[in-house]
């Protein structure tokens, strides 16, 4: 079996049915936290990314089948936590759903992880990241003046509203059950999760600084002093001086023209400012800004391509990333100091931990 951890989860038991994006995530957030995941998945399929599958004892079995449904209520009757991914009624047409799994287990805490949620006139379709994002207003914040929508990768739907919410809402609900003793039915809906994303800035007074039209704003790459410039190199820094402290501090160490230090929060400037600073960073290199500005309060930090990020000094000091076994790991988040998470290796040995946890009941 794979090695065993300390972390803050250690004792929980959690049934992964696999899929794609989120819900994966989720399980390795808990499994980091030293969750023991049983990751139930089709026969005969493969490791598609092995930082973001980690840490699972791996069961491939064909859940359609009686046998396979046989296995998926043994390992759910016995566990604490169940993550599912797949859109509303097929677990409940699997014989899986949730009347079934809190009836034969009343304890257990039933994670749905969607795009559109449980139920609305969106719910059964099929959508991706972009397309929950595009409902939520979040979207249409992202981009240039003038331009299409520019899609954020897909950390704003997938991972910041979906699986950092499920997990939340897991967290939450095992927590409620010290109390009542009960377990629930977590809804995990990514338009959810990215509505409240958005409580920010769907609360603030709109205004010519504060808007979420899309390039400009303070926020939105429209200002000088928040937004990204090409070096000498070709390589880019990033600058997000706002508070004025900072601002001046940016403007006195990168020698900036004298011009640019009044009337910073004007809107009507920040084009032609922006322009100024555009021509004052192209005159040295990507390493030449970093040595002039970062560790200061310009709030200033260089543009790092991911297959970089590792290598930086910051990252390197606080442990960013974890090398096992020959492959690169993004570490563990976030930290603890008396029960700290940590990587561990997936292993196929799901049969065995479910006969265990049922051994052990």
């Amino acid at each position: 079996m794979a090695d065993q951890s300390r972390g803050p989860l250690t004792g929980l038991k959690v049934v992964e049915f696999a899929g794609i994006g989120p819900g994966p995530h989720v399980a390795m957030l808990l499994a980091d936290m030293g969750a023991e995941v049983v990751r139930i998945e089709r026969q005969g399929s493969q490791t598609t990314n092995a930082v973001v599958e980690r840490a699972r004892h791996r069961a491939q079995v064909d859940i359609k089948s009686p046998e396979g449904r046989k296995f998926a209520l043994e390992a759910c009757r016995h566990a604490d936590v169940i993550v599912e991914g797949f859109r509303p009624g097929v677990m409940e047409r699997l014989g899986l759903g949730p009347e079934v799994l809190l009836q034969a287990n009343p304890q257990l805490v039933y994670a749905r992880m969607t795009g559109w949620g449980q139920e609305g006139p969106l719910a059964q379709a099929a959508g991706h990241d972009l397309n929950y994002i595009a409902v939520t207003g979040a979207l249409d914040a992202i981009g240039k003046q003038g331009e299409l929508p520019v899609p954020p990768q897909n950390l704003v739907g997938d991972f910041g509203g979906g699986s950092m919410y499920c997990a939340l809402g897991i967290l939450a609900a095992l927590y409620e059950r010290e109390r009542s003793g009960m377990g629930q039915v977590v809804d995990a809906a990514i338009v959810d999760g990215v509505t409240s994303l958005m409580s920010f800035f769907f609360g603030l007074p709109p205004s010519a600084v504060r808007t979420t039209e899309r390039g400009k704003g303070l926020l939105g790459g429209a200002a000088h002093f928040y937004r990204c410039y090409t070096c000498a190199d070709g390589k880019e820094i990033s600058v997000g001086a706002i508070e004025p402290q900072f601002y001046a501090e940016l403007c006195q160490r990168a020698g900036a023209p004298a011009h640019l230090t009044q009337g910073q929060m004007n809107p009507a400037n920040w084009d032609s400012y922006a322009d100024d600073m555009a021509a004052l960073f192209v005159t040295k290199s990507q390493a030449e800004w970093c040595e002039l500005l970062e560790g200061t309060d310009a709030c200033f930090a260089p543009v790092i391509p991911l297959d970089k990020a590792r290598e930086h000094p910051h990252m390197r000091a606080r442990g960013a990333y974890e090398e096992r076994d020959g492959k690169w790991h993004t570490a563990p988040a976030p930290r603890f100091d008396r029960t700290p998470s940590q990587i561990r290796n997936s292993a196929p040995d799901g049969e065995a931990v479910v006969a265990q946890w049922a051994a052990n009941t």
